[in-house]
């Protein structure tokens, strides 16, 4: 059956995870993740990928990026993932899988649930207790969106502040600055598995459209995720299982 997940949309936003294989802490070391950063880095140059937020931690990653529609993330997912493994398995002399089969992608509506998922993937680390603060990981796009380098950036601001409404890059970095307090302040600091379970995350006309082009593309059923008006399209978990496996990403 094809994955209704895995066929992109132009123009709309992807929320993407991808874990090491059978769990491992194959990116435990800070070296590794760099290398993913910098392949990460080479899909932006080489194929124009659009993105918005990442992070790599000890056995997954998270990007939040946008489709322009010319193929770029599948085509930077595939970049990444086998130079970030070919690179690892030659210095460790290893044989051997070190991606799970298949990258997980949500589509999230461009409103208050983007500003969410966003803040999601900064809070990454301190749900797994790893760190106090976003700021103390190095390999994350929160860094990089409050300390923007001089050279090999890899978010592209302008389509932030585009769909953040914000004028200025100094507007961008407060306003992120104050949501990320915001959740550490009020957020369970649970993981919340509708941005990493499910389709499609939004209001309920977003996810109905959503459904509407997936057609008959896979088994999916529209569900009420949570009491703000938030919805999600998500996949019966026995189909989930057989293709993805038991889900360990935060």
């Amino acid at each position: 059956m094809p994955r209704a997940n895995r066929f992109f949309f132009a123009g709309a936003i992807w929320h993407l995870t991808h874990r090491c294989h059978d769990r491992q802490f194959l990116l435990k070391f800070e070296r590794d993740r760099l290398r993913w950063k910098h392949w990460l880095f080479e899909a932006r140059k080489r194929f124009g990928l659009v993105v918005l937020n990442y992070i790599a931690t000890s056995n997954h990653v998270h990007l939040l990026v946008r489709d322009s529609g010319r193929n770029e993330i599948a085509k930077s997912m595939q970049l990444i993932a086998s130079r970030t493994a070919q690179e690892y398995n030659r210095r460790k002399s290893r044989k051997g899988a070190f991606w799970e089969d298949r990258y997980f992608a949500t589509a999230i509506s461009a409103d208050q649930h983007f500003l969410r998922c966003l803040v999601y993937i900064d809070l990454n680390m301190i749900r797994a207790g790893a760190v106090a603060h976003p700021g103390e990981w190095r390999v994350c796009g929160y860094n990089e969106i409050q300390q923007p380098p001089d050279r090999y950036r890899i978010i592209d601001r302008q389509e932030l502040q585009k769909l953040t409404s914000l004028q200025t890059d100094t507007d961008l970095m407060k306003a992120h600055q104050r949501w990320v307090a915001e959740a550490m302040c009020t957020a369970t600091q649970e993981r919340e598995p509708i941005w990493t379970d499910s389709i499609a995350v939004g209001s309920e006309e977003y996810v109905g459209q959503i459904k509407s082009l997936l057609g008959g593309l896979a088994d999916v059923r529209l569900i009420s995720a949570k009491s703000d008006n938030t919805f999600c399209i998500s996949e019966p978990d026995s189909v989930k299982q057989l293709i993805y496996g038991p889900k360990s990403c935060v």
